[in-house]
């Protein structure tokens, strides 16, 4: 029997993002909590942001003509803080004036504190502003009517911040996306459990569930299913009811306890298998059928429940999550920019023995700029993540010298 061709990763990842099915129910959430929500509709600005000429500086609000002589001692005529309105100004008067405070009538420039000097209630302008100086304008940030959010934005701080200062209390998203998760494998043990002979503790639900929280989904933890096809059929059907997604790690080899695969395809159906990459081969996509009792809220008329079976070596499981689970979930969550961030970066390593597989190297920074790369790359070495920066993508059949150029996926980018 012929050996099924293995898709290329990015021919995975396209047929992956091709088959999402992204959420469509919208709910209202405040701004003040909608950090990593993903934005359903576009936000446009009512107003001008600032709202009104307002000073750069602590400084006095001047008429410019009144300081051609650079070193105009001028009456100070009123005292403006941020929050206040001042006075329209009078001819041949200065106002002190605060960061942020509005421009009063009358004020073309403002002086910063440094270039003046208090005498008695005048102050000494030791400079000729040009109009303009130091004001920023009402709209300099933001036109009313605007849009400042585009749909499909994964909400950050910034989003945040920016949503708040054109007066957004409260931001429509997509419900969060709902994953279910477990693990199987009859060598497995929870920490706190005595180690028996031939147990090894389960550090991928740590690693997954954690990456799960990062992107904000709601998770139901099946823990750890015994290494048996009732078994495994049983949690998926279970699992299917009430989530968009069912994750598990382990058992999509090939092996005789390896039950994952025939219980994928005797509940539902599997669409993708085998991967031409290194770490994680044996990455596994389908659907798993739906009994109706129990649809999930805004896709009732969705009968499946999609599955992602990750390989059960922990380095493997970690890196197909960020290169294949990370952006499906952000497509299912409504997310635009779903694709891995990449830079180009010098190799301060040489990697000598090429794979006919797409390789993908744990390597760190050094103090010169370059990269280091972890002396084990196995599949269960799990210090190269602790340890490394983030991932070299190495395309099949390459070697690597010290000195090129190659391709890093950075951690930071791919772990939020």
């Amino acid at each position: 029997m012929q050996k099924p061709t293995m898709l290329t990763v990015p021919a995975a990842l396209d047929f992956l993002l091709n088959a999402a099915r992204p959420i469509t129910t919208v709910e209202t959430t405040p701004t003040l909590s909608a950090n990593g929500r993903i934005l359903a509709t576009p936000q446009t600005s009512q107003l001008n942001v600032p709202p009104a000429d307002n000073t750069q500086m602590d400084g006095y609000a001047v008429r410019a003509e009144d300081c051609a002589s650079g070193a105009a001692r001028l009456p100070i005529s009123q005292r403006i803080p941020a929050g206040h309105v001042g006075q329209p100004l009078q001819a041949g008067t200065a106002a002190r004036i605060f960061t942020g405070a509005m421009i009063p009538a009358g004020a073309d420039a403002v002086v910063m504190q440094e270039m003046c000097a208090v005498d008695g209630d005048a102050v000494v302008i030791n400079h000729a502003p040009k109009s303009g100086e130091w004001i920023r304008r009402a709209g300099e940030d933001i036109h009313a009517g605007k849009e400042i959010l585009p749909a499909g934005t994964r909400l950050q701080p910034q989003h945040l911040g920016l949503a708040s200062s054109v007066g957004l209390a409260d931001l429509p998203v997509f419900r969060k996306l709902r994953v279910a998760v477990f693990f199987t494998g009859d060598e497995l043990a929870m920490p706190g459990d005595a180690l028996k002979a031939g147990a090894i503790y389960n550090s991928n639900r740590f690693v997954l569930r954690g990456l799960l929280e990062n992107l904000g989904c709601e998770i139901t933890d099946y823990g750890i299913v015994p290494d048996s096809l009732a078994a495994t059929r049983s949690t998926l059907r279970l699992a299917a009811e009430q989530h968009d997604l069912i994750i598990t790690s382990g058992g999509v080899s090939v092996g005789e306890e390896d039950h994952v695969k025939p219980a994928v395809e005797a509940e539902g159906q599997l669409n993708m298998w085998q991967i031409a990459m290194k770490p994680g081969k044996p990455l596994a996509f389908g659907e798993i059928n739906r009994s109706g009792s129990g649809s999930v809220d805004g896709v009732d008329s969705v009968d499946t429940a999609f599955f992602m079976g990750l390989p059960g070596n922990p380095v493997s499981s970690f890196v197909t999550f960020l290169l294949f689970v990370r952006p499906f979930i952000l497509r299912l969550q409504g997310c635009h920019h779903v694709t891995p961030e990449t830079y180009s970066v010098r190799a301060d390593f040489a990697w000598i023995k090429a794979d006919s597989r797409q390789e993908f190297l744990r390597v760190k920074f050094n103090v010169h700029g370059g990269l280091d790369l972890f002396p084990q790359q196995g599949s269960g070495v799990l210090t190269s993540t602790v340890w490394g920066d983030g991932l070299v993508d190495n395309p099949a059949g390459k070697t690597i010298a010290v000195g090129d150029i190659v391709r890093f996926h950075p951690f930071s980018a791919l772990l939020r």
